[in-house]
């Protein structure tokens, strides 16, 4: 199982609510809309809290400030997911969601990665 994991920052202009809501209501449809082109196994958005709820933890362990949200995604394998980047379809629905992503998303503060999932409970 490959995953994408994307932390993301949002835009100035948008509240956390705001672009949370957004996140939740009009792109993760745009994502599910797209699944099957992009070969996406699964979709999960991570919500942060306010900030204040986490303030006590991150300053105990000298971290930096927190995102708005993590979205992780999910491949049944890294040939899988490429396979899709040479499908025309594919990289048609690749644009559609980065133009979306574009409107909420501070894309410069927001980092994200493969990874392989090691389970370990």
């Amino acid at each position: 199982m490959i995953k994408l994991t994307f932390a993301l920052v949002r835009r100035s202009g948008f509240t956390r609510e705001s672009f949370q809501a957004y996140w939740c209501d009009h792109h993760a449809p745009l994502v599910a809309s797209v699944r099957d082109v992009l070969r996406i196994r699964r979709y999960v958005q991570l919500h942060s809290l306010p900030a204040e709820d986490s303030a006590t933890l991150r300053r105990a362990r000298g971290g930096p400030e927190g995102f708005d949200g993590v979205a992780q995604l999910w491949w049944d394998s890294l040939e899988d997911m490429q396979a899709a980047g040479t499908d025309a379809a594919a990289a048609e629905a690749g644009r559609l969601l980065l133009e979306d992503e574009r409107k909420f998303i501070d894309l410069a503060r927001s980092p994200l990665w493969w990874g392989e999932e090691k389970v370990v409970f």
